[in-house]
């Protein structure tokens, strides 16, 4: 599903404008977004939970020079599944 088609789910669900589902989408959106890079932690219940994680930095082969290089840390968003969307997946 594409962000255009989660729109249109959206609208027809609530029985509101494309427009206004697109503001509400994009404002959820954007929310978790603002939370993670202050690095927040995002729960939703019965969905799953938006965090950041940190990487460590690691040795990697630079695969045009073939040499071996360090990767810097970094932070990377993940998600972990909530049991409720786990069961819907599973059925």
């Amino acid at each position: 599903m594409t962000k255009s088609e989660l729109i249109s789910v959206v609208a027809e669900k609530n029985e509101c404008s494309k427009k206004n589902a697109e503001a509400a989408v994009n404002a959820v959106i954007s929310t978790i977004t603002e939370a993670l890079a202050s690095g927040e932690k995002v729960s939703i219940v019965g969905f799953g939970t938006f965090e950041v994680r940190d990487r460590k930095e690691k040795k990697v082969i630079n695969p045009q020079t073939k040499k071996m290089m360090i990767a810097p840390a970094s932070k990377a968003p993940a998600f972990k599944a909530g049991q409720a969307l786990k069961n819907a997946v599973n059925k």
